[in-house]
């Protein structure tokens, strides 16, 4: 396509936007209330407009601190407490998917403008606070020359570490700064087209299996089901040979996986699918159940045809799962982590989640973590926003959150990949 075209069709998108419905609240829990879907020439879209933070920092609830605890990354995606304390933050960008039309170019464009123009690093960074005093003196490459490395995931003094294209292991003897040598295979993850290429990454409670999300290669299967293969799903991989099976799938874009402390079920956020309208499909928490299906590409929330998918599957649809926890249409939540007691009272029980934001709708949502509370084993009631201020009310955009890992000290970190910033939020002692 020529630049006075895409321009051109970039202005369409645009104005657009600026005329189109904003979206209504954003619907949250376990029973949203979904619209209609509305169909349109193009979606929304509406630039990040980043900015510096300068001498400013995200706001957090009375009573918690937040500082960075390192600047000048990479594109920071996922982080990792290592058992002495020490943070490792994979540090990328991936994905390789032709563009199919000229939707495609300009959602490019807009999504370009609200990220940050630093390379990837393709690496993992390790930082350490040696004295314990909050301040993260070191900050060293622990191994590089990775491939858009994003899930990370430890047991037993193995690292466990999830490229776009291969799940790899490194052996680690605590207190090392730097991998003693190259990682090995533990298995060949999809990777041709890579549409979505983050490969988040969690482990069972015994060590004995990995659990590795892979996105769709499209929104709704616009390059046929045959780019679908072994994707949107969860695969189960037994650490020790590598051998994998699919563990749930119909999940369109598990971008996060956490396991729940003490009962050791597994829980994921989900990226849903787009182009109908500002406040469908919700984005959402759930827990994996195994051999469950839910839903993409033939149906959303439960059974909620979407009729653009041809054929349809009414069996799939009869049989698809509905999510345990609506987070809203189009939040891009990255980052999942169930929360300790350290973190105080208040968010003792129930998960952080950090979602990225939306480039597609006119009334920008996410660009926030937020806590979601739980009781007995399950989400309840709404969200409570933790950290904030990343885009401000003029639409200038500050940091946009990836990861979430809850220090068992009593820390939040937050991966910031705009800012290119990992931040540390504590409760004041």
């Amino acid at each position: 396509m020529k630049r006075s075209s895409t321009l051109a069709c970039l202005g369409v998108a645009l104005l657009l936007g600026a005329c189109s419905k904003e979206g209504g609240e954003l619907a949250y829990g376990a029973d949203p209330r979904l619209p209609a879907p509305e169909r349109g020439l193009l979606p929304d879209m509406k630039i990040a407009e980043p900015t510096e933070w300068g001498k400013q920092k995200p706001t957090v609830p009375q009573g918690f601190t937040v500082s960075a605890i390192a600047t000048d990354l990479r594109i920071p995606r996922q982080t990792l407490v290592l058992p002495n304390g020490d943070i490792l933050v994979a540090e990328g960008r991936g994905g390789n998917a032709a563009k199919l039309k000229p939707k495609d170019v300009i959602a490019s464009y807009i999504k370009a403008k609200g990220n940050t123009s630093v390379k990837g690093g393709n690496r993992l960074t390790l930082l350490r606070d040696a004295d314990g005093d909050g301040v993260y003196e070191l900050k060293t490459v622990f191994a590089d020359k990775l491939n858009a490395p994003y899930g990370l995931a430890f047991f037993d003094n193995k690292l466990y570490v999830a490229n776009q294209d291969e799940l790899v292991r490194f052996d680690y003897t605590e207190g090392q700064t730097q991998a003693a040598g190259p990682p090995v295979s533990v298995a060949k993850l999809p990777s041709e087209i890579n549409h979505h290429w983050t490969k988040a990454l969690t482990i069972s409670p015994d060590g004995r299996f990995l659990y590795v999300g892979i996105g769709s290669n499209s929104n709704i299967t616009e390059r046929g089901m045959e780019a679908e293969v072994d994707r949107a799903m969860v695969w189960q991989v037994d650490a020790a040979t590598g051998a994998h099976k699919p563990y749930a799938t119909g999940l369109r874009n598990p971008t996060a996986l956490a396991i729940q402390p003490g009962s050791g079920q597994l829980w994921a956020v989900v990226n849903e699918r787009d182009e109908i309208g500002p406040d469908l499909v919700p984005d959402y928490l759930t827990s994996v159940r195994e051999g469950a299906f839910y839903g993409w590409p033939y149906s959303y929330w439960g059974q909620n045809v979407d009729t653009r998918v041809k054929p349809g599957d009414p069996e799939k649809v009869a049989a698809a799962v509905k999510p345990d926890y609506s987070l809203g249409a189009h939040v891009a939540a990255l980052g999942l982590a169930f929360s300790l007691p350290a973190m105080g009272q208040a968010y003792a029980d129930g998960v952080f989640v950090g979602e990225h934001g939306s480039w597609n709708r006119a009334d920008p949502v996410g660009y926030k973590v937020i806590f979601v509370p739980f009781s007995n084993g399950r989400p309840s009631g709404k969200p409570i926003e933790f950290v904030t201020g990343f885009r401000d009310a003029d639409g200038k955009t500050r940091g946009r959150p990836v990861g979430v890992t809850v220090d068992p000290r009593g820390a939040l970190i937050v991966a910031d990949d705009l800012a290119n910033t990992v931040w540390r939020v504590v409760p004041n002692r």
